[in-house]
């Protein structure tokens, strides 16, 4: 009895009542907008989680990598936020309605960083050509590294378990 107390007041079990609730309320009642809970039956399957082993190895493998990955990722929001600075350096005086401010450069740099790309918006003077070549360079890094950094951990979760 104390192990369904237990169930129904925790993380899942909360779930499971939000994803069957509008079924038993739907009697005659406009519950259209509680329908929306349903969606939380694919959260039911992260109970799957804690019987696979690749997927506990990913989380010690995040768990060792950690303290690496959230300096990463500090060291790429300052990276970020430069390639914005320096994009509107360049570019705001020859595209005043593009690189209006360092907010609306910033997304030419998360683009740009991330190597996606869009092409919606892009450098037209030499400088900004130059200043992209770079950020370029550092996006390439910027998506690998992390890759490395969690590669390496899983590799050292594998041998942890074995």
């Amino acid at each position: 009895m104390i192990k369904k107390l237990k169930f129904i007041f925790s993380f899942f079990g909360v779930v499971d009542l939000l994803a069957i609730l509008p079924f038993y309320l739907s009697t005659g009642l406009d519950l259209r907008s509680v329908r929306a809970f349903r969606f939380l039956r694919l959260v039911r399957v992260l109970k799957l989680a804690r019987y696979n082993a690749a997927i506990r190895r990913f989380n010690k493998a995040f768990s060792i990598a950690k303290e690496e990955l959230i300096l990463f990722l500090s060291a790429s929001l300052i990276i970020l936020y430069l390639a914005s600075v320096g994009i509107y350096y360049f570019e705001s005086p020859a595209q005043p309605d593009t690189f209006g401010s360092i907010f609306h450069s910033l997304w030419w740099a998360v683009a740009t960083l991330t190597t996606v790309g869009y092409g919606d918006i892009y450098p037209i003077t030499i400088g900004g050509k130059v200043f992209t070549f770079f950020v370029l360079i550092v996006g390439l890094g910027i998506v690998s590294i992390p890759a490395g950094l969690v590669a390496s951990a899983l590799s050292k979760a594998r041998e942890m378990e074995e």
